[in-house]
């Protein structure tokens, strides 16, 4: 009987430290990843800012509605983008995206990647009418 608890014992003891050194796939505080939720008319950043280099939006369409996220390199206040006639953002070759994931669907979970340089950002959605009602946060890369 002894010999079966201390054999007991020691699977306990090699199973607590198996739990213990796991990783956790939640982690939000990765480098480099910044988690994002979408929903009308907001854009959650987990974190304003990341190190230079390769960058993870994790993004969550919360809805209830369709959304984009569109990431610009640019010095100007997330509420002063330049805009069309219908006050949406006027994606073209002066003013163009360093790159965006369009049509997410509500409850879709894509990530986009991107090798950022230092400087200011603006994340947006560009959806018709959504950047006007708010969706729209500054993005610092240091």
């Amino acid at each position: 009987m002894g010999n079966k608890l201390a054999v007991l014992t020691a699977m306990s003891a090699g199973l607590i430290t198996l739990v213990g050194c796991g990783s956790d796939d939640d982690d939000s505080s990765a480098e480099g990843t910044i988690d994002v939720e979408l929903s009308d008319y907001e854009i959650n950043l987990d974190e304003s800012s990341a190190p230079a280099g390769e960058v993870t939006f994790a993004l969550k369409n919360k809805g209830p509605s369709v959304h984009e996220f569109v990431v610009f390199e640019t010095d100007l206040a997330p509420d002063a983008l330049p805009v069309d006639e219908n006050g949406d953002v006027a994606e073209d070759e002066e003013f163009a995206p360093v790159d965006e994931v369009e049509d997410i669907e509500v409850d879709a979970t894509p990530d986009l990647t991107v090798d950022l340089t230092a400087g200011d950002y603006v994340v947006i959605c560009n959806i018709a009418g959504h950047y006007r009602q708010g969706m729209r946060e500054s993005f610092t890369v240091t």
